[in-house]
């Protein structure tokens, strides 16, 4: 695995998200994938994808700095600061996140089986 992969990973991954695109994230999200919210909550791919479907989650801006990616095997651990304005659910979500993603490649794909994100100071 090359770590270019892995990063256009993670722009496909940040533009879907940007784009509440749900057939993207259906594809790059692993089904057994489990996320740890800021507030402690831990998701569920069935739950991400829910939460767009829906319409609460809406991103005005979103944009990453601060990338860091490592190898290892099959899989890759990538760690990006990420600035964010939005909303959830009518509730403004807006500040700069630190996330920690797990990728793994399965067949020809790379999908994220697990990642957190903290909300920085």
């Amino acid at each position: 695995m090359k770590i270019e992969t892995v990063v256009n990973a993670e722009i496909e991954l940040l533009t879907a998200i940007k784009k509440s695109d749900v057939l993207a994230l259906d594809t790059i999200l692993h089904d057994d994938l489990l996320f740890n919210m800021p507030d402690g909550q831990t998701i569920t791919k069935d739950f991400d994808l829910q939460t767009y479907r829906s319409g609460k989650i809406k991103i005005d801006s979103l944009e990453g700095s601060d990338q860091i990616v490592n190898i290892i095997g099959d899989s890759a651990v990538v760690t990006v600061t990420v600035a964010l304005n939005g909303s959830y659910d009518g509730n403004p979500i807006n500040g700069v996140f630190k996330y920690i993603r797990v990728w793994k490649k399965t067949g020809k794909n790379l999908k994220v089986i697990a990642g957190s994100c903290v909300q920085l100071a």
